[in-house]
């Protein structure tokens, strides 16, 4: 009976050694990289319109427009479920006064740091994440017509910081290649001159990328 027990065991022992691993194998074969570079596409949509100092000393009310936004991101999984972000991009909107002719733009470099929470679901992974960023902002009105007057105003590049917040999902399509759609919503307020324009608006993307 004491034989039998010591076959079996090495018998166990030894299968344990011949499957290890094979396991471990098939673990790092389905495994993702750790690391992902994507690219990201599509538009700012401003939550709010502002008021701006014209050239006579009064106020100008704008309506703000939705714009272009992109963004190029390096990305880093801490573990399955999380992941943290490094991004760079460009975004940008036009105002229009209300009752007068001119035009402003806008154009914001937004250098951004990212946490991103996951939820691995197969091919599906939905995610929300939130984190904060330094935003290049640079203010340009054109055009700006009062009392028969045309003034055209360039305002300094300005350094803000602010904070964002939103979900996304992404679809792998294979191990190491995904696409996506990402939604987050900004807060950031830059003055120039002394005039505050809050930046507040969402940022809705399509993404494409790739793990290494």
């Amino acid at each position: 009976m004491k034989t039998k027990s010591i076959l079996f065991l090495i018998l166990a022992v030894a299968l344990i050694g011949i499957s290890s691993p094979a396991s471990a194998e098939v673990k790092a074969d389905t495994e993702k990289p750790a690391n992902y570079v994507v690219v990201k596409g599509g538009i700012y949509s401003p939550s709010m319109s502002f008021d701006l100092d014209n050239f006579n000393g009064g106020r100008e009310h704008l309506d703000s427009k939705t714009g272009f936004a992109g963004e190029v991101a390096v990305g880093h999984y801490f573990l399955p479920i999380l992941a943290i972000e490094l991004g760079a991009g460009y975004f940008e909107s036009e105002g229009s006064p209300a009752a007068q002719p001119g035009e402003t733009k806008l154009r914001v470099v937004p250098l951004i740091a990212t946490g991103k929470v996951f939820l691995p679901l197969g091919i599906f992974e939905p995610y929300g994440l939130a984190g904060i960023g330094a935003y290049v902002s640079d203010l340009e009105v054109e055009g700006n017509i009062n009392n028969g007057s045309v003034n055209n105003f360039r305002g300094s590049t300005e350094v803000t910081y602010g904070f964002h917040a939103g979900a996304g999902f992404n679809i792998n399509f294979q191990k190491n290649m995904f696409a996506g759609l990402e939604g987050k919503y900004l807060w950031a307020e830059p003055s120039f001159g002394g005039q505050h324009i809050k930046l507040d608006g969402f940022v809705t993307t399509a993404a494409l990328g790739f793990r290494f």
